[in-house]
């Protein structure tokens, strides 16, 4: 991502929210399309959470084998779905980047929309991120800590080309 969240106070933040849940496929696409956007400071993707296993009947504690339930590619990082993708949140830095999105949405999303301007994302601390990061976190992370996600289940990716682009440079 170009910025930091500490450098937030001009940021942009805007929810896509669109009329189906969105599968997988579609949502790298999406997804992978909003990274490669210059001025994009962070995404969180919201949605129902898909169970891992079955919690009460008959087959209880047998593994759930859910179609929407799939591994997704963004950038270079392979990541596992564990939420019906219903929202996308987006930071960005400036005014530029929030119609590149726009224009990536229309082209990928065969369906109607919402896209809204607003405040989605939390700008201070919680109780929640004290708990699960600590009294030093990352801004960047700020309010995207689902409570009841254990620490290791976080995800967080940044962009590559940046920081290779810097490596080069020092070169």
């Amino acid at each position: 991502m170009s910025d930091s969240a500490s450098n937030i106070e001009d940021s942009i933040q805007i929810e896509i929210f669109p009329s189906r849940i969105l599968s997988p496929e579609t949502a790298q696409k999406i997804i992978a399309e909003i990274y490669k956007v210059d001025g994009v400071i962070r995404v969180m993707v919201q949605g129902n959470r898909l169970p891992d296993k079955v919690s009460a009947g008959p087959g209880t504690g047998e593994k759930v084998e859910h179609p929407l339930r799939k591994p997704i590619q963004i950038g270079d990082q392979v990541i596992e779905l564990k939420i019906c993708v219903g929202r996308i949140r987006v930071e960005l830095s400036n005014a530029e980047a929030k119609e590149q999105i726009r224009e990536v949405c229309e082209k990928l999303l065969p369906f109607p929309f919402e896209f809204r301007e607003g405040h989605f994302l939390r700008k201070k601390p919680t109780v929640t991120d004290y708990a699960k990061l600590g009294p030093e976190a990352d801004p960047r992370l700020l309010g995207m800590v689902d409570p009841k996600a254990k620490t290791d289940q976080l995800i967080f990716i940044e962009k590559q080309e940046k920081q290779e682009e810097k490596k080069n440079k020092d070169e």
